[in-house]
């Protein structure tokens, strides 16, 4: 089978390393990819959103199954514009169709649905320029603190959590009036604020059946013990100590079944993995989001644990057959923490030459490649999030210093890592 994997970060290093171990899988290819996913397959030069070009190198390289990483192609449409080419219809594509990315493509779809299926998720209030006088005034008499949230997709920061009403009405002003997040804050969804911790449960889904992947708890602040601004991800680790199986019927129960059969219900095609972002507020579970993709770091965190074949379950998906499917779980625990360029998340250098990623001789872990590129010979930096270290351990404890050892051997000017991913359970 000729594979093709849309994007450019760590998870699509982690997709390729885990795709190319299948024996179905005959070639990989990743668009555009990184210096990590060459040693697995062959990077394309094709941006994931560039319908036209994806097409033409499908037909061109007869591409059996395209697997998207990133959410950008997914809300804009790609799974819908191959089923509607005669040219595209049998190559089968891992992801949602247009309707089905808005879970996580739109705040006020994803919480108007989860309302509708009685899914449990903070309340919540919609607003935009046409009521937004009545927005001010709710506001005023909202107790604090509040979270904002651009309806739209906002690479990340459209989320912001405001500690007095001053604070949210002046923010409220510059998303819809300013456009502080562009079109993407225009509408802007008003939610309580849940107070608990944070977990990210993961499914395959075909539409109807759906297997459960193993749980991952990331770290979003850039510094030690969660302070700083927040980023794309800092690490991740794999399980997560509280999600017993109490705690996991729970989230099956009262949200992962209830929104496998909203998508049924409501006729959506969907043909790939929900991301839910959790929060457990006392001993209860509640939707944070959704997202129609596999997250990152998460994914370096948990793909290392599933033993399956991924071509396998990922063609189950396409087919309708998830039914047939058992997941098989590594019990050992896997931490993942990220490298970052000096400066992240706010400005930082490109082009830095990486240093002792030749040095790495690890049992039992993977330097996962983010922001990197191959330049004469030399892999250089690309970007803000350089690298993700994913190790094993029989604890998590042993799992997290395998990641700091690998670490400390690599080097870039301005590197920047956390040395306490999972410090709440160590």
């Amino acid at each position: 089978m000729n594979i093709l994997i849309l994007g450019s970060g760590g998870r699509e290093h982690a997709f390729s390393w885990k795709l190319s171990q299948s024996s179905k899988c005959s070639r990989l290819f990743i668009a555009p990819g990184n210096a990590g996913t060459s040693q697995y397959g062959t990077n394309i030069n094709i941006h994931a959103t560039d319908f036209e070009g994806i097409k033409r190198f499908c037909l061109e390289n007869a591409i059996d199954m395209l697997v998207i990483g990133p959410e950008e192609p997914l809300v804009k449409g790609i799974y819908n514009f191959f089923r509607k080419d005669p040219e595209l219809k049998s190559i089968m594509v891992i992801g949602p169709s247009q309707k089905g990315a808005q879970l996580e493509g739109s705040k006020a779809f994803a919480k108007a649905f989860m309302q509708r299926h009685h899914v449990p998720t903070a309340a919540y209030r919609e607003f935009d320029e046409d009521n937004y006088q009545e927005g001010v005034d709710y506001l005023q008499s909202h107790a604090t603190p509040i979270v904002l949230k651009a309806d739209g997709l906002a690479a990340g920061k459209g989320v912001l959590i405001c500690q007095n009403h001053v604070e949210a009405i002046a923010e409220f002003e510059l998303m819809i009036q300013h456009a502080k997040f562009g079109e993407a804050g225009k509408k802007v969804v008003v939610e309580e604020f849940l107070s608990g911790i944070e977990l990210s449960v993961f499914v395959l889904t075909d539409g109807e059946n759906y297997v459960l992947l193993p749980e991952a708890k990331d770290y979003k602040r850039v510094n030690e013990g969660d302070n700083g601004p927040n980023t794309g991800g800092m690490g991740a680790i794999s399980p997560v100590p509280f999600a017993d199986e109490t705690f996991m019927q729970q989230v099956i129960q009262t949200i992962i079944e209830p929104t496998i059969n909203g998508i049924k219900k409501e006729k959506i095609e969907y043909h790939g993995f929900i991301f839910f972002g959790l929060i457990k507020v006392g001993d209860n579970p509640y939707v944070i989001e959704y997202n129609c993709r596999m997250g990152d770091p998460e994914t370096e965190a948990v793909l290392p644990r599933l033993k399956n074949d991924l071509v396998d379950l990922l063609e189950a998906t396409s087919k309708k057959q998830l039914q047939n499917q058992q997941i098989e779980t590594d019990p050992r625990h896997t931490a993942t923490i990220v490298a970052v360029s000096g400066g992240y998340p706010g400005e930082y250098q490109k082009g830095l030459p990486i240093e002792g990623l030749d040095l790495i001789d690890e049992d039992d872990a993977i330097v996962f490649h983010a922001g990197t590129k191959q330049e004469d010979n030399q892999t250089i930096t690309n970007g803000g999030r350089v690298l993700a270290a994913t190790s094993f351990g029989d604890s998590l404890q042993k799992a997290v210093r395998k990641s700091i050892a690998i670490l400390d051997t690599v080097q870039f000017d301005g590197m920047h890592f956390r040395s306490d991913i999972g410090f709440e359970f160590l």
